[in-house]
């Protein structure tokens, strides 16, 4: 089976996944016990104003009947297959779902680039060196210290680490470093930044797709920002990579091949990078293409905690409201971010591993 067959195939397969994803947030959303008119009118509202704004919702028709139920999905199924989301219903009323959506996406990404980057900088290296150096003090150190930071609960870790730096926490000497009001001011005013810079310019139909980066001058500034939240925000991951990746190591290390290369006199460094270093990556994929999850995800927690006004904030709101619209839309790109990296990490799968052809992969 060729590559293009393969992706075909997992696309086709991902199509039911995809629907089901969609079709159990919109029963939730729309069987709900919010109703999204009495929430922008309150419960005292007229009832011919909540008819004309029902009408003007698109959730009923222009005699004040309401759509039914499998139609109002139909058209929904329509809006998303055609990329059109609609206008926000209550975060920002009147205001394009993708204009919201584009609104808060800088933050999200930028703290989620670092927390996977924090994991990975720190949890893989850690692993390695704590498999290498079994039953040492700097093993014990290592794995002690990350089965620790797995086990404190994101929400208290965050807490923590916000109490610490707020005036009079013990950190609050770091708090001017930690936080430029100057150039911030307030957490809206972080989008500003970030430039809206095209990755795939001159290509047509995702000419339009564009990605936030932060200006070279505010670059520390961001950084500086986001480092807090993205400790956070990467600590479980950082813990299991410690954890998995001294077990893989452990495992490879006493293999018969690495026995081999010994004997055919390869050197320590290239039987730890070609053979212990490649073999101990394969059970680490799948956590680290999961870590790539939160580029979009975020944690509503988490920047709830630290005031970053992301999609997780964006998504917690909208299903408050609720915001249907926001919600569908924000929805439709986590289902297909995380369909899209399970295919990526099946295909990584057979380049890092030989053992493992495209026909395994797909089962």
């Amino acid at each position: 089976m060729n590559r293009a067959l393969y992706i075909v195939k997992r696309i086709i397969l991902a199509i039911p996944v995809v629907l089901f994803g969609l079709t159990l947030t919109f029963i939730i959303m729309y069987r709900g016990p919010i109703d999204p008119v009495l929430s922008i009118l309150g419960q005292d509202a007229n009832p011919e104003a909540a008819r004309q704004l029902r009408i003007a919702l698109g959730i009923a028709r222009p005699d004040g009947t309401r759509i039914p139920l499998w139609e109002q999905y139909g058209l929904m199924l329509r809006d998303i297959m055609t990329l059109q989301f609609g206008q926000s219903w209550i975060v920002q009323r009147g205001v394009s779902v993708t204009t919201v959506i584009t609104g808060r996406l800088a933050p999200t990404l930028w703290l989620g680039f670092w927390s996977v980057m924090v994991a990975l900088i720190i949890g893989i290296p850690v692993g390695l060196y704590a498999g290498l150096k079994a039953n040492s003090w700097g093993d014990y150190l290592a794995s002690g210290g990350g089965i620790i930071w797995r086990a404190m609960p994101n929400f208290w870790l965050a807490v923590m680490i916000a109490g610490s730096l707020s005036a009079g926490g013990i950190l609050s000497w770091y708090r001017g470093f930690w936080l430029d009001t100057d150039v911030i001011g307030t957490p809206d005013a972080v989008n500003n930044l970030f430039q809206m810079t095209p990755i795939f310019d001159g290509i047509p139909i995702v000419n339009a797709i564009i990605i936030p980066v932060p200006e070279v001058q505010n670059m520390l500034v961001a950084f500086k920002w986001i480092l807090p939240a993205a400790l956070v925000l990467g600590s479980a991951s950082m813990g299991n990579e410690i954890r998995i990746g001294r077990t893989a190591v452990l495992e490879s290390i006493n293999a018969k091949y690495v026995e081999t290369a010994r004997a055919k006199g390869c050197s320590s460094q290239r039987i730890i990078i070609k053979h212990v270093g490649r073999n101990a990556v394969v059970p680490l994929l799948p956590v680290i293409m999961g870590e790539f999850y939160l580029l979009i995800g975020g944690s509503v927690l988490v920047e709830q905690i630290f005031s970053i006004n992301g999609l997780g904030n964006l998504f917690f709101r909208a299903v408050l409201g609720p915001d249907i619209p926001v919600v569908m839309a924000l929805v439709t790109i986590f289902i297909l971010i995380q369909v899209s990296f399970n295919i990526i990490q099946d295909i990584l799968y057979t380049y890092i591993d030989p053992r493992i052809t495209l026909e395994e992969a797909s089962r």
